[in-house]
């Protein structure tokens, strides 16, 4: 399993929540791409708790960023190439 890069870690040393402020451990990845910034199979990362799954999901949505929602134990990193 590939976990999404990340500097920020929870109390328990699990990757944290990407909200600002949670230190909570993330559940899920949000998949995301800038079409204006990256390639279209390029995928950015963020992660969320289940409290800011959707808030995340919705300020990415928004902005016709987000790609997928996939949860964290099934997250497996495309491959760069």
């Amino acid at each position: 399993m590939n976990f999404p890069l990340t500097s920020a870690e929870s109390d328990t040393g699990a990757p944290a929540c990407s909200a600002k402020g949670c230190r909570a451990d993330a559940v899920w990845v949000l998949a995301w791409n800038n079409p204006k910034l990256h390639t279209p199979e390029r995928r950015k990362t963020w992660l969320a708790c289940e409290e800011h799954r959707e808030h995340l999901s919705q300020f990415l949505g928004v902005r016709g960023f987000l790609k997928d929602v996939v949860p964290l134990a099934d997250w497996e990193a495309p491959a760069e190439g």
